[in-house]
């Protein structure tokens, strides 16, 4: 490997940075490079007398100008654009101001805007960032990570996507590279991971988006997607190149398709260090919030009726979460299942399900003989309004971004047979989202207890400000890898993501004496609280089930002393 650039290294003063760059070098490298805040002195040491206006700036000045370049964009792409170019520029200034406005910017370098990005990527096209992987040359794999420049020491967390199941958009090909940049901003923002320590990833496989496909300006792989056989070397080579290449690693898994995403996560789960964000990060965001809604409801989980509408990998991953806390609590597998009822694209899955059930749907799929006098429709589906009707359902969930899809009718006729109806409308973007949640509190007179996907302002009903739980994954997956590198974890296991979910649960203040319409989870502006709890609670779970590579002697001060806040290093070139 090539003599590094430099060398951040962590002294009781703080850390420093050896810099061996000179010039301009050092003014194009984003992670050195803050501007007008280097010192006369620095300036001259690295060669930079003369490439820089003569006034020394504050960081805290430099915040000031770039917040105020952000509030003078257009609009919520401009912003993302904006921000993108900054992260290229100067890359601790770009973390410092978004960790300071996190609940701001969170909804640009992430959902929802983020897919407007991914749609724009052919366009929008700047400085390349991560590695990319194709399907074509399966054997440039480990080249393309050595190229990258780190060594098996250098990464804690490796973010890859195919692409094909981007957030409600589907197929954006190459353009996926922006999902893994959003996470990766998150993890840092949230967590306090450092930024170069992560390697964002995109596995093109080609696209079946005739869009892309027709367009001259899109980069990536100008082809019909591969399947079978060699899209599983392309995942294989992977996963042997980057376990082998960097031991420690995370492999975290974003946006592939259901016909994928399941398989590939069992397939790996019990032989490397790896977890799935659309399933598992989905699931215990929706566990947190389930757990702390059944508790404000003065409820179990146990005796929970669930109806979930979308049972895809996000669908089915929260079924399966909700599913083992009921076991847990004393149900038997068997009755923990028949807790739930699941609608897929053709409706109610039963074992005469008009359509095909994937493997992970199979043990959710209700006895044809239960509902053989259940109406259907022309085509033979068990709709929404039917099972609810018939199943008088505690909990309602929404992962099929079909906007609208619980009705007036629904909620209310769940409303008139439960006193706290728990009703998670989590499809994103807003656009797709399954109810808006002003009119569940009106349709349910105030006694719903809400969680979105999307973020929603507070609905103000009856003299009482209702606050409206987003149940975003970056609630959970920045504390989970945070978590994961304290203790140098060998696997996530369940046990560690249900402790994940349980920590969350537990900085709710709904049904608190005192404080009506409190959200069922913490809100985004305290996500760095949030992670450090969640990351200290998923690394005493890993100590506990002997899946710890250190010894944990106290993980809340572990977890924070590890945590980078975004700040200049001092410069000592060499």
């Amino acid at each position: 490997m090539a003599e590094r650039p430099y060398d951040l290294v962590a002294t009781p003063e703080g850390v420093v940075a050896r810099v061996r760059l000179r010039g301009t070098s050092v003014l194009a490298s984003p992670l050195l490079n803050r501007g007008t805040a280097f010192t006369l002195a620095e300036r001259q040491a690295l060669g930079l007398t003369g490439l820089l206006p003569e006034g020394v700036s504050t960081i805290e000045g430099q915040l000031r100008r770039v917040y105020g370049q952000y509030l003078r964009q257009p609009d919520d792409l401009a912003k993302n654009v904006y921000l993108a170019s900054l992260r290229d520029r100067n890359e601790v200034l770009f973390y410092r101001l978004l960790t300071e406005h996190i609940e701001e910017m969170l909804p640009i370098v992430y959902t929802p805007t983020i897919g407007t990005a991914i749609e724009r990527y052919s366009y929008e096209f700047g400085r390349t960032r991560g590695v990319f992987l194709s399907v074509d040359h399966p054997g440039q794999v480990e080249t393309a990570f050595r190229n990258y420049g780190l060594g098996p020491e250098d990464v804690d967390l490796i973010i890859a996507t195919d692409s094909e199941g981007i957030l409600g958009i589907g197929d954006w090909g190459v353009g996926g590279i922006q999902i893994a940049m959003g996470k990766l901003a998150v993890y840092v923002a949230a967590a306090g991971l450092y930024p170069r320590r992560i390697i964002p990833v995109v596995l093109d496989a080609g696209t079946d988006n005739p869009a892309l496909l027709a367009e001259d300006m899109y980069p990536g792989n100008r082809h019909p997607r591969v399947r079978g056989e060699r899209y599983d070397e392309l995942i294989d080579t992977y996963v042997g190149v980057a376990t082998r290449l960097f031991p420690n690693a995370l492999l975290h898994w974003e946006d592939f398709g259901a016909g994928n995403a399941h398989r590939i996560l069992t397939k790996y789960a019990g032989s490397c260090l790896t977890f799935n964000d659309d399933i598992q990060g989905t699931a215990a965001v929706a566990l947190a919030a389930a757990l702390g809604a059944v508790q404000a409801a003065g409820t179990r989980m146990r005796d929970q009726r669930v109806v979930i509408h979308g049972a895809g990998t996000a669908g089915i991953g929260i079924a399966d979460a909700l599913r083992q806390v009921m076991i847990g609590e004393g149900l038997s597998p068997a009755e923990a299942t028949r807790c739930f009822y699941a609608l897929g694209s053709k409706g109610l899955l039963t074992t005469g399900y008009p359509g095909t059930l994937r493997d992970f749907q199979v043990p959710y799929a209700r006895p044809a003989a239960e509902v053989s006098g259940w109406p259907r429709d022309g085509e033979g589906r068990i709709g929404l309004a039917e099972v609810t009707a018939r199943t008088r359902p505690t909990m309602l969930i929404g992962t099929s971004t079909q906007p609208g899809a619980f009705t007036e009718e629904i909620v209310t006729d769940m409303a008139a047979h439960v006193q706290r109806p728990i009703i998670m409308p989590l499809s994103n973007p807003t656009s797709h989202s399954e109810a808006r949640p002003a009119d569940l509190i009106a349709w349910t007179e105030g006694r719903a207890l809400i969680a979105t996907g999307s973020p929603f302002e507070p609905v103000p009903y009856r003299g009482v400000s209702y606050h409206i739980a987003q149940a975003n994954n970056a609630l959970i997956f920045p504390g989970l890898g945070l978590g994961v590198m304290v203790s140098q974890a060998r696997r996530v296991s369940d046990g560690m993501l249900a402790a994940a979910a349980r920590a969350l649960a537990d900085l709710s203040e709904a049904g608190t004496p005192g404080a009506p319409g409190a959200p069922v989870l913490p809100p985004v502006t305290s996500l760095r609280a949030v992670s450090a709890a969640v990351a200290a609670a998923v690394a005493r779970a890993a100590q506990a089930e002997g899946l710890a590579g250190v010894p944990l002697d106290d993980p809340d001060r572990q977890v924070r002393q590890v945590m980078w806040l975004p700040a200049y290093p001092t410069i000592e070139p060499i």
